[in-house]
C-alpha cells in the first residue's frame, strides 16, 4: 500500500507540479546554486559564445556594505553578491542583488517606475562593491579595479547591479573607457541573473 501511494504521488507530481516559490521569497528560499549558477552563457560583441564561470559567493551583507553609498536608498533590505570570470580568465565581474522592501523604494533614482536595463560607458558608476576570491581570476579584483557596470531591474522586488573589470588587476584610471566586451560582461551577467530570479 505504501509503495502504491508513492507511485501515485510521483505520477501526480508530473501532471500537477507544485507552484514555484513566489518571486519576493526566492532570495531566501532558493538554494545558492540557483541564485548564482556555476556557469552563465553569453555572447561576445562578434556573436561568439562565451561562458562566465562562478569564482565565489560572498556572505549575505547589509546593503550599505555591499553597495557604494551613492547606490543605496532606503528600502534596500539586504544584498547578495557573487563574482564571475569569463572562460578566458580575462574579465571579472561582481554581481550584486539588492533585495527591495517594495518595488520603487531602493536603488538608482529613475529606475522606477518602468524599466531600466543599461551599461555604463563613461565614468564608472556607483554600483556594487567588487568581491575578490583568493586563488583564482578574481583574487585581485577590488574597488580600484572595476571599470564599468550595469543595472537590470523593473517593478520586481529586486535590482541586479554589476561591477566589471580585468582579471590581471589593472587599476581604473579616470577617463578610461571600457572595451565593448567588458561592457558586455557587465550587461549580460546583470540581465541573466535578473531574469533567472524573477521570471
Amino acid at each position: 500500500m505504501y509503495q502504491l501511494s508513492v507511485v501515485l504521488l510521483s505520477i501526480l507530481s508530473v501532471f500537477w507540479p507544485q507552484a514555484d516559490v513566489p518571486v519576493p521569497e526566492r532570495w531566501h528560499t532558493w538554494p545558492v546554486a540557483r541564485i548564482f549558477p556555476s556557469v552563465v552563457p553569453g555572447l561576445s560583441p562578434s556573436g561568439a559564445r562565451v561562458t562566465y564561470v562562478l569564482a565565489g559567493v560572498a556572505p549575505e551583507a547589509p546593503c550599505r556594505v555591499a553597495f557604494q553609498p551613492a547606490a543605496v536608498r532606503p528600502g534596500c533590505l539586504t544584498a547578495l553578491r557573487a563574482t564571475y570570470a569569463d572562460s578566458t580568465r580575462t574579465y571579472v565581474a561582481t554581481v550584486g542583488i539588492a533585495v527591495l522592501g517594495a518595488p520603487g523604494t531602493a536603488m538608482y533614482p529613475g529606475t522606477y517606475p518602468g524599466t531600466y536595463r543599461g551599461t555604463y560607458r563613461g565614468t564608472r558608476p556607483a554600483t556594487v562593491r567588487p568581491v575578490a576570491f583568493p586563488g583564482g581570476p578574481a583574487e585581485r579584483f577590488g574597488r580600484r579595479q572595476y571599470v564599468t557596470g550595469a543595472v537590470a531591474g523593473t517593478g520586481d522586488p529586486y535590482l541586479v547591479a554589476t561591477a566589471a573589470g580585468y582579471a590581471d588587476g589593472r587599476a581604473y584610471r579616470p577617463g578610461d573607457r571600457a572595451a565593448p566586451r567588458l561592457r558586455g560582461v557587465a550587461r549580460q551577467l546583470a540581465e541573466a541573473l535578473y531574469r533567472a530570479l524573477t521570471r
